[in-house]
C-alpha cells in the first residue's frame, strides 16, 4: 500500500521549491515556482515553528499526500537536489507528476469508504494497482502523465455520480 501522508524527514524540501506562492491570506510573500523559498535552510524550514504567525498559513495547510519523499526515496534513490544541482528540474518535475499520482490515489482511497457495487469496486482496485507500480522512475511517471490512466481515473469518478 502506498503511503499516502508526508514526510518531510525523507523529502528534499521539494514543496518549498518547486510550488509558486502567491501573496494574500494564505501567503506572506510571492514565489515563482522552480526558486528555493527564502526561508529554506538545508532540508528544512528555518522558521517552520513561527508559519503561521507570519503569514505563512498555506505551508502549514499543505500536504503532498507522500509525493515528495516517494520522489525522493524511490524515484532518486535517496538523492537530492542540494547534493547535485543538475537534479533539480528532473526532481520538480517528478514531483508535479508524482503530485498527480497521490492525488488520485487518494481519492480513490476516500471512494473505498462508498457503498460501491462489485464492479465498481473491483475497477477501483484495478486503477489502484495502475497508479501503483513497483517501481517509478523519471521515465515512468513522464509516460504516466502521457497515458490514457489519468483520463480512466476522472471518468470513474464521474461515474460514481449516481452513487452519490
Amino acid at each position: 500500500m502506498v503511503e499516502l501522508t508526508s514526510d518531510c524527514q525523507n523529502c528534499a524540501a521539494l514543496c518549498c521549491v518547486g510550488l509558486a506562492l502567491d501573496k494574500g491570506e494564505m501567503f506572506a510573500f510571492d514565489k515563482p515556482a522552480g526558486v528555493a523559498c527564502k526561508h529554506l535552510k538545508g532540508h528544512k524550514c528555518g522558521m517552520h515553528t513561527k508559519l503561521e504567525s507570519t503569514g505563512l498559513k498555506g505551508c502549514v495547510q499543505y500536504h503532498c499526500d507522500g509525493a515528495g519523499q516517494r520522489v525522493v526515496q524511490e524515484v532518486f534513490a535517496g538523492q537530492s537536489w542540494q547534493d547535485n544541482p543538475a537534479l533539480l528540474h528532473p526532481m520538480l518535475e517528478a514531483f508535479a507528476q508524482m503530485r498527480q499520482v497521490h492525488g488520485l490515489l487518494a481519492l480513490l482511497h476516500t471512494a473505498k469508504a462508498l457503498p460501491l457495487p462489485k464492479a465498481q469496486l473491483a475497477e477501483l482496485v484495478g486503477l489502484e494497482a495502475q497508479l501503483s507500480p513497483e517501481l517509478w522512475t523519471p521515465e515512468t511517471l513522464a509516460a504516466f502523465e502521457r497515458s490514457e490512466v489519468p483520463k480512466t481515473v476522472r471518468a470513474f469518478f464521474r461515474g460514481l455520480k449516481a452513487i452519490l
